[in-house]
């Protein structure tokens, strides 16, 4: 679709955003990269894995009802996005080398084998995460819900700090999640 649509909306971001997200990349602490670099490639997948099993484990009918039907409406809400508007992530658009690559040597390959570097509008870290905090806190487990906030904040300031998404990205992938989770509120009951 890329190839078909032909033009890269990243100029268009760009344009407003500045070289904002950007100079995240010129600042890189080793520490703190090594840090979000974790977050991003090990917290945040084992997190989408990890809680739908605790909740289906734990008898969470609402809340994993919630994050089904959740993932759905964000899903159906951002493919159009990744169709028709792509968006090439911030250090592919300013030629910097990844910060994955740099604390992890040929993991973008891997992760790259089942996506490209040009769907970014929405974030779909960003309103995944929101997604799953919320849904944990259905279940009233406090340390756990402690865990789903805690990784849902460091997602976030991952994909700024390592210059994968743009601004733009995350805040509409907050309001996509903030929408999903609104419909859900007024939708999916206890029984």
């Amino acid at each position: 679709m890329t190839k078909l649509i032909g033009y890269d909306y990243a100029n268009v971001i760009k344009s407003y955003e500045r070289d904002t997200v950007y100079w995240f990349s010129q600042h890189w602490t080793p520490g703190i990269l090594h840090f979000f670099v974790i977050i991003y490639i090990i917290v945040y997948p084992f997190t989408l894995w990890f809680i739908p099993l605790y909740l289906l484990i734990c008898d969470q009918k609402k809340a994993i009802k919630s994050l089904a039907y959740g993932l759905l409406i964000i899903y159906i809400i951002a493919l159009p996005f990744y169709l028709f508007l792509p968006i090439t992530n911030v250090y592919t658009f300013y030629n910097v080398n990844s910060a994955l690559e740099t604390v992890m040597p040929s993991v973008e390959n891997f992760f790259y084998s089942t996506t490209t570097n040009n769907n970014c509008l929405p974030s779909l870290h960003t309103a995944m995460t929101i997604l799953v905090a919320y849904c944990i806190s259905l279940t009233g487990n406090k340390k756990l819900k402690i865990f789903g906030y805690f990784v849902m904040i460091t997602v976030i300031i991952s994909v700024i700090y390592l210059s994968i998404h743009w601004l733009t990205d995350v805040i509409t992938g907050i309001l996509i999640a903030l929408g999903a989770i609104f419909i859900l509120q007024r939708y999916i009951k206890d029984k």
